[in-house]
């Protein structure tokens, strides 16, 4: 029996998970859409992996309520982790087994499992079909980890910064695959330190700061928030780097030009960029993140 369809993969509302008088995650409140593509940022220990895990059903929260796909993922059996796929930042098990033998005893653990060559040939691992989990290199476990994440065909698919260890255009191919999955209606929730990857994969951003939210946007509002203001920078009498924000940049540059009677020296007008909007909303925190793509 299929399982009912619901309009929201997951909600979590006022979540907290505590060590003591730490709060790893504090107040969360999120809500992802069926089928939408959501990126988590947030530095280093701004809760992202905590609460991956909390959804997952494998970190117990303190408090608040969640529910996945209907779920609530600290009371789920085993039909409910068959709904749902991850790839978690650690790398894959099974060193002395080979790829397709790895692939082929998990795909048995599902009621709807890929076949194992559509599976290697969706992550690029044809070549490295028939050898050994262990002779594969960094980016290429990363590979079977997608590979072992996606074999059930899972409704809502988490990826724990799944691209660490991938050069930029194994980077670009990986993005390939998960745009194809998304068009097939999998739900997926991705954190990522690559701005870059957010802006390619993502439709929602959903940024985290010690515990919190601190926005929850489409990329096209950060985007105008990005471009709301300016900086204009330029030469004083006193010879010393003026700059003032203004959300009228033409009209600022036309107003000093009247003031100063000349065109103003070393005149330069600037937008914030997405990294920039980023690194204000989590201020000196953000540390580890990368604009690379």
């Amino acid at each position: 029996m299929e399982p009912a369809a619901i309009t929201r993969a997951l909600e979590a509302a006022n979540v907290v998970k505590a060590y003591g008088t730490f709060k790893a995650v504090d107040g969360l409140n999120l809500t992802v859409e069926t089928g939408q593509l959501v990126a988590l940022l947030g530095p280093n220990g701004a809760g992202k992996t905590t609460t991956i895990e909390m959804l997952e059903g494998y970190r117990q929260r303190t408090s608040g309520e969640l529910s996945v796909l209907g779920v609530d993922p600290g009371k789920a059996g085993r039909e409910w982790r068959a709904r749902i796929g991850i790839v978690l930042q650690t790398a894959s098990d099974g060193s002395d087994v080979s790829v397709r033998f790895l692939l082929s005893h998990y795909a048995k653990l599902y009621p709807r499992s890929r076949s194992v060559d559509e599976l290697i040939g969706l992550v690029g691992l044809g070549s490295k079909a028939d050898s050994k989990v262990a002779s594969l290199s960094g980016g290429q476990r990363r590979r079977l980890d997608v590979a072992l994440g996606i074999v059930g065909r899972p409704e809502l698919l988490f990826l724990d910064e799944p691209t660490t260890g991938f050069d930029p255009e194994a980077r670009r191919d990986f993005w390939g695959l998960i745009k194809q999955l998304h068009r097939e209606g999998t739900t997926i929730l991705l954190t990522t330190h690559y701005l870059a990857e957010a802006e390619a994969l993502a439709e929602r951003v959903v940024v985290m700061n010690h515990g919190r939210v601190v926005t929850d946007s489409s990329l096209q509002d950060l985007r105008a928030r990005a471009g709301d203001m300016a900086t204009v920078r330029w030469v004083g009498s006193g010879g010393e780097l003026q700059e003032q924000l203004t959300a009228a940049p033409a009209d600022f540059v036309t107003k000093l030009k009247q003031e100063m009677g000349h065109e103003p020296v070393g005149l330069t007008v600037t937008r914030p960029s997405l990294e920039d909007v980023y690194l204000e909303l989590v201020g000196e925190a953000a540390v580890g993140v990368s604009v690379d793509g």
